[in-house]
């Protein structure tokens, strides 16, 4: 009787290590409000997991630092991986390195380059940005049409050049101004502010000083659109008389809109993101099939369903 429980405890034991999983994520950034959220979703979730852990490495916006997280991984023998990319051009080598040894790797909100050739036991776990942009913008110039602008100017505050999501959602938004019924919106300006408050503001800052003349500001991400509010109020200038338009409606943004100075958000879900990417990386560790890309929908976020995304923050 007694061999047979011993049996029994070393079958619990080995099946209770066997089914324990350690992922291994490289976050681009740790400073950075949206990234924390989707981070703090990733570790939450994990944490109602039996057997399940994460090892998390801050970057640091640093693509060598990025990639040495990734080969050191490999080295632990994790499970899976997760990457937030620092930089969506320089992921072939992330690939490169997680295939080699066999182990599942999942990049999380931004879009590898080689997002079509990912090699097996690899996927993508985001919000697809043709939504991001075209909700952001399409609200921008009914915003502008309600006001009775028969013409109208804008600028536009882009993320980092080097991320995918930064030139998507430019690009989003020269789609819409293209179509005929928001054609009568001019771009009169467009510049990286890298996704940051304080560049969002000297940005502002630098148009104002030369004397840019506009109507809406189109922000690539709501840090950049918060710190362009910043420098607008500094300059005197009325929030009722420009448009602001961000995206991820984060803590800061929703307070922005409810103290009516941002106008236009739309809310990426960080935290549904970060679940997605968790639940992804283990799927793939178990040997099962998961879609290349796995999408979490964009909504819009106006002053007409704000209290609606508040109560979800």
């Amino acid at each position: 009787m007694k061999r047979h429980f011993a049996i029994a405890a070393l079958a619990t034991m080995l099946a209770t290590t066997a089914s324990a999983e350690t992922i291994g994520v490289s976050m681009a950034l740790f400073d950075d409000n949206f990234l924390t959220v989707l981070r703090n979703g990733m570790i939450d979730y994990s944490k109602g997991m039996s057997g399940v852990s994460l090892q998390i490495e801050d970057a640091q916006n640093d693509v060598g630092k990025q990639l040495s997280q990734v080969q050191n991984f490999v080295a632990a023998g994790v499970d899976a991986i997760i990457v937030n990319p620092v930089d969506t051009d320089a992921t072939v080598a992330l690939s490169q390195a997680a295939a080699a040894a066999g182990i599942p790797l999942v990049y999380v909100n931004r879009q590898p380059v080689n997002l079509d050739s990912l090699p097996e036991k690899q996927a993508f776990v985001a919000s697809d940005e043709k939504q991001s942009g075209t909700l952001q913008t399409q609200e921008v110039c009914r915003l502008l049409k309600a006001a009775g602008k028969a013409e109208a100017k804008a600028v536009v505050m882009m993320g980092e050049l080097s991320n995918q999501a930064a030139r998507m959602r430019t690009q989003d938004i020269k789609d819409v101004v293209a179509t005929p019924d928001c054609s009568f919106i001019k771009l009169v300006e467009e510049q990286s502010a890298n996704w940051s408050r304080t560049q969002g503001s000297d940005l502002m800052t630098n148009w104002l000083s030369a004397g840019v003349q506009f109507d809406a500001v189109i922000s690539n991400n709501d840090e950049m659109a918060i710190g362009a509010i910043q420098s607008l109020k500094a300059a005197g200038r009325s929030m009722d008389d420009v448009i602001i338009a961000g995206i991820d409606a984060t803590q800061d943004a929703l307070a922005a809109m409810a103290a009516g100075e941002l106008d236009v958000s739309v809310f990426q879900n960080a935290a549904g993101q970060g679940k997605g990417a968790v639940d992804t990386a283990l799927k793939l560790a178990k040997g099962d099939a998961v879609d290349k890309k796995v999408f979490v929908p964009f909504e819009l976020v106006t002053p007409a369903n704000l209290k609606d995304y508040q109560a979800k923050n």
